[in-house]
């Protein structure tokens, strides 16, 4: 059963679209994460283009974000204060990761950025997720302990880690935010949030599985408002970059979007329910597998001739 993609200018397996979506946000659900940085590479495997598929991925960010935001919001687990200010930055990040998203689109680079790109953050992540995971494992079972050596390392770590923390500390512009009880100088949230706006554009995620470590090891905001501000920021970075995307370089398909949206919305709450009984390690150990696989596919595209050699546009 076939569906015309009218911006993407290909028809796709519908059922296979919507087979993708609900497997998207079922990982989403189970893993509590916004499932960007899973549907675009998996929508680029499927051979819908790059600049479509980031496009997409930051349109099902935006809906599969609000519901949880509006829950967040009746906890009162939001710091609305903080979220604008990463409101400053995350805007400044979309609105240059778009730019540079057209650049390297007309030059004809995006599937070798965004392949890279997917390769280096995700890959970084699914290695360390895959370390962290199976130390915490094997000391679990076998009840083992570190060594001397190792708690040496961590302990340098640590206050490697301390000397950032103070260097933070006494940057100006600092401002107090009531509902975190914190105080922070203003420019740390920003350009936290510069980076993030970027990847937002580049790879079609939400940032969230970046976003929220900051903010609890380098903000250090309380875990029980992180979730909804972080969730409060997205949505509207998102946003801006979804409509830029389709100003600049008009690569957002309505009708992916919506298939998308509808399959993933349903597969998140299959996967919420799911989650909870599931072990919590080894919903790691296959998240951080999963990650690893992804990058592994991405970066062997790299290397892969493309079924097309060119391509014949007519310019504007």
């Amino acid at each position: 059963m076939q569906i015309y993609l009218p911006i993407a200018e290909i028809p796709v397996n519908i059922l296979l679209i919507l087979a993708l979506g609900m497997a998207t946000g079922l990982l989403a659900g189970i893993f509590g994460i916004g499932g960007g940085f899973l549907a675009t590479p998996f929508l680029m495997f499927i051979g819908i283009p790059s600049p479509i598929a980031v496009s997409t991925s930051a349109n099902q960010i935006i809906a599969s974000s609000v519901s949880g935001l509006f829950a967040q919001l009746k906890k009162g687990g939001v710091d609305i204060k903080m979220g604008l200010f990463l409101l400053i930055g995350g805007f400044i990040g979309s609105t240059i990761g778009v730019s540079f998203f057209k650049i390297i689109q007309q030059a004809g680079q995006s599937d070798i950025v965004v392949g890279i790109t997917y390769v280096i953050f995700l890959g970084s992540i699914s290695v360390l997720m895959l370390i962290e995971s199976s130390k915490i494992m094997i000391s679990k079972k076998y009840t083992l302990s570190f060594s001397d050596d190792e708690k040496e390392i961590e302990n340098s770590k640590k206050k490697s880690f301390q000397i950032f923390l103070e260097k933070i500390d006494k940057l100006p512009y600092k401002l107090y935010f009531p509902k975190s009880q914190i105080e922070i100088s203003a420019l740390v949230p920003i350009i936290l949030s510069i980076g993030i706006g970027i990847l937002v554009a580049l790879m079609g995620i939400g940032g969230g599985f970046l976003m929220i470590p900051a903010m609890i090891y380098i903000l250090r905001m309380p875990s029980n408002v992180v979730v909804g501000t972080s969730l409060f920021q997205i949505i509207f970075i998102a946003s801006n970059t979804t409509f830029l995307q389709a100003y600049t370089n008009q690569s957002v398909d309505i009708v992916l979007a919506f298939l998308m949206i509808i399959s993933s919305s349903i597969g998140a709450q299959i996967g919420t329910r799911v989650g909870y009984k599931i072990n919590a390690d080894k919903m790691r150990i296959f998240l951080a597998l999963l990650l690893f696989l992804i990058c592994v596919k991405m970066f062997l595209n790299l290397f892969t001739t493309p079924q097309n050699l060119y391509t014949i546009e007519m310019l504007r």
